[in-house]
């Protein structure tokens, strides 16, 4: 993972970078297995938000939560790392199930490449 010293910080991943190695509940408003209600690509991982934040999109915080294969509504769990977007100002939290296996960078650029594109991020880490 990336050294997130050497970044140029944005008011996005200075939110984000709160939440690294922390417990995080996620709202999940894109179970696994739905479509983009705009792009129409299919969430092949369950995708919500941090309840009670504002990212500078005017949203809440973003997160994927890698691992369940199944449509959730909810999801706990700790803050492995950041999807630091280089186009915008719209990071997004990796947060993984308690007691989960580490993950290295290789799968999770796979978990998340049905959204992100290789070469517009970096995942930072702690």
């Amino acid at each position: 993972m990336t050294d997130p010293v050497k970044l140029e910080d944005s008011e996005s991943l200075r939110l984000a970078r709160l939440f690294l190695g922390r417990t995080v509940d996620l709202v999940i408003d894109r179970p696994y297995g739905s479509h983009h209600p705009r792009c129409g690509f299919r969430y092949l991982v369950n995708y919500g938000y941090v309840p009670l934040t504002r990212a500078p999109d005017g949203q809440e915080l973003d997160g994927y939560f890698l691992g369940p294969s199944e449509p959730l509504v909810f999801a706990r769990g700790r803050c492995v790392g950041i999807i630091h977007r280089f186009y915008d100002d719209d990071d997004k939290l990796l947060v993984v199930a308690d007691g989960s296996p580490a993950l290295d960078d290789a799968a999770i650029a796979d978990a998340v490449e049905f959204q992100e594109t290789a070469g517009h991020y970096v995942i930072i880490g702690r």
